[in-house]
């Protein structure tokens, strides 16, 4: 992006600069999955700390749960809610349905946690 900002901003260079951001990105994401796979099998089994692969994809899909589901559906649904009351009052009902259909999603996401937490 910054080759797009510093030069002449043109639809062309925005797109190359754009493709290389992907590029890179997802180069960057692969290179990372192969440097974590590519251990050793005594060395994938256990690490220093006792814990093993598995159980830190586990907390790391745990946080996800909470974190992705619950953060992404609360702040969209509440802001339009928010923006909808404040434009009309009448509409604190259905706004409040919605919200609460997203507070659900949330609730969903944390006992996804616990119950993956629980199994490791």
């Amino acid at each position: 992006m910054v080759a797009y900002f510093v030069g002449e901003k043109s639809r062309g260079r925005f797109k190359k600069s754009l493709a290389i951001n992907v590029v890179g990105f997802f180069g960057l994401l692969v290179l990372s999955t192969v440097v974590m796979f590519a251990q050793t099998a005594s060395a994938a089994e256990t690490t220093t700390a006792g814990l093993s692969l598995g159980s830190g994809l586990g907390y790391i899909a745990a946080a996800l749960a909470v974190g992705i589901g619950g953060g992404i559906a609360v702040a969209s649904a509440s802001s339009a809610a928010l923006g909808a009351i404040s434009e009309d009052g009448s509409v604190f009902g259905k706004a409040l349905i919605f919200a609460g259909l997203a507070e659900g999603i949330a609730l969903y996401g944390l006992i996804i946690a616990f119950m993956i937490l629980g199994a490791l």
